[in-house]
């Protein structure tokens, strides 16, 4: 956890960023993904995405301000109720995590969709993620109803989880660590099923090494704050090409 507390407008920014990015890498799957930001310490009130604009065209001002409290106008066409359920329920279970990121991307899914779905260590990449990942395998259709409190009890206290037949969830607590875990999660997932595609044997590295290797990432990062140098290199890379999503 890094401990840092953005404003409203601050989380309005930065999360814009992670949607235009998610469109950048190719990790989003049409308008169909939806991220969200606590702003208030008790999860009630959070920021998400409004459904149907795509990743790469969402603004600052485009997020919608939800509360727990207040339902919204489910006739109003922006308001994804399955987005708005899971979120507000996760958010309220597990206000720690103020950033929500989930998506559908294609080596991460692609994963997730085999009959034995292990992210094995490999790497330094796939090792960050050794021992550390929640694993859901309770699809059934839509998430509606108490989907997000079933989430949040599968998450527990894990940052990132692998979903059966479905896509992946980060929860963070700042945008941050969300774009960063979300984005090597899907880099570990592309290493280990390419690996596997040329069909000869995979070098698995020892439980110790694994270990070990996971966590020099988690100390590294809490002493050098590379998650959030990560996302600002990436926000100077989307300034220099289309700025718009900061309005």
């Amino acid at each position: 956890m890094s401990g840092i507390q953005l404003d409203e407008a601050q989380a309005r920014v930065q999360m814009a960023a992670l949607f235009r990015l998610a469109a950048r890498e190719g990790l989003h799957e049409g308008i169909s993904n939806h991220f969200s930001y606590a702003v208030s310490e008790d999860g009630q009130q959070f920021l998400m995405n409004p459904y149907g604009i795509h990743f790469s065209q969402i603004k600052a001002s485009d997020l919608m301000l939800f509360d727990t409290s207040s339902p919204p106008d489910l006739q109003d066409s922006r308001v994804d109720i399955t987005a708005w359920s899971i979120h507000g329920a996760m958010h309220q279970a597990n206000p720690a995590a103020r950033c929500l990121v989930h998506l559908h991307p294609h080596y991460a899914t692609a994963l997730v969709s085999l009959e034995n779905p292990d992210l094995p260590p490999i790497d330094q990449t796939t090792a960050r993620f050794y021992n550390r990942l929640a694993w859901d395998d309770g699809f059934d259709g839509m998430g509606i109803g108490d989907e997000g409190l079933r989430l949040a009890g599968q998450l527990g206290n894990h940052n990132c989880m692998m979903m059966g037949s479905h896509g992946i969830l980060v929860a963070a607590d700042t945008p941050g660590l969300a774009w960063d875990l979300a984005y090597h999660l899907e880099r570990a997932a592309k290493t280990y099923i390419t690996a596997l595609s040329t069909g000869r044997p995979v070098n698995l590295l020892d439980q110790a090494t694994a270990e070990k290797t996971a966590r020099q990432w988690e100390d590294y990062d809490q002493t050098t704050g590379n998650h959030q140098i990560h996302l600002d290199a990436m926000m100077a890379v989307l300034d220099a090409e289309d700025n718009s999503y900061r309005h």
